[in-house]
């Protein structure tokens, strides 16, 4: 892999929290996204429950729950990251069976986004499966650079507890390996910020979707790499979603390089925010700036 330059690279020592794990309400991912003018001055509350939520109220569990309450897929001996082995890069026909498709959560079937160009190779977000990922995902966990952060450090109930609050849910956050060149190395959240309890920290909209993100290794941190990546997921997002005017993150503000990493891939820096566990920086990449930024 041969990641672009950025200027994030310029801070020594970075630390890998790309989208900070601890929210408002650990467990409880979401994004809320509209159609408007995104100037800092024009973020404006919308107060009406987005129409996802009032159906969650109505139908009771989810499709997904209910997939999930079944018990895990059957292990695919096609799946590309099964024993976290080696994807040929560009091959999107042996995607992992992850129990998700188009109409399992609420972000329009991350499963089926399929694979991406990236400056560093093919890159695909591919759904975790506890049984097959847990292990790798822990470890990262328990890295102290990742835990001063994400705080899921610990034996590997805390990190599966972590997991299967959002596999168990209403498939508002989806928790994804990152797999780029066919090797996973790093770990994403997509989620409804909208639907999310950190829609009463900021003036969310409608479709608003957020991203956590986390390199596993040492040597993929502090090269430009965390910012070509989150460009290229916040396009993916965009492309995909196209209720979603809005991508939104919100690193701790003590995580300069994590900060630095947004505003390098194209996020615009909107507000700080008092959240329980931690002081944010709320950060926005708009669909209506993306070829500008």
């Amino acid at each position: 892999m041969s990641p672009p330059d950025a200027p994030a690279d310029a801070v020594p020592a970075p630390l890998p929290d790309f989208g900070s794990g601890t929210r408002p309400d650990p467990g409880v991912d979401g994004s809320a996204g509209g159609a408007g003018r995104s100037t800092d001055h024009e973020d404006t509350l919308d107060l009406r429950l987005p129409d996802e939520l009032i159906a969650l109220f109505d139908a009771g569990p989810s499709s997904a729950a209910a997939a999930a309450a079944a018990g895990p897929a059957p292990a695919s001996g096609t799946d590309p990251v099964a024993g976290h082995g080696q994807l040929a890069p560009g091959d999107s026909a042996g995607l992992p069976a992850s129990g998700t498709s188009a109409g399992d959560d609420l972000l329009d079937g991350v499963a089926e986004w399929g694979p991406i160009t990236t400056p560093a190779g093919p890159f695909q977000l591919v759904p975790v499966r506890v049984e097959r990922d847990l292990p790798l995902i822990c470890r990262w966990m328990n890295d102290p650079a990742v835990a001063a952060f994400w705080e899921l450090a610990g034996p590997q109930n805390v990190t599966e507890d972590h997991l299967r609050s959002q596999l168990g849910g209403d498939r508002r956050s989806v928790p994804c390996l990152g797999v780029l060149e066919g090797v996973p190395m790093s770990y994403w959240e997509i989620y409804r910020a909208d639907l999310d309890p950190l829609a009463r920290h900021y003036p969310a909209r409608p479709h608003d979707t957020g991203i956590h993100l986390l390199l596993g290794a040492v040597s993929d941190r502090g090269r430009g790499l965390g910012s070509a990546l989150l460009r290229a997921v916040a396009d993916l997002v965009l492309d995909k979603r196209p209720a979603c005017a809005r991508v939104i993150a919100e690193p701790d503000l003590r995580n300069i390089p994590s900060v630095t990493a947004f505003l390098s891939a194209g996020f615009r820096f909107s507000a700080e925010m008092d959240l329980p566990a931690k002081r944010a920086a709320l950060v926005i990449r708009d669909r209506s700036l993306r070829d500008l930024m």
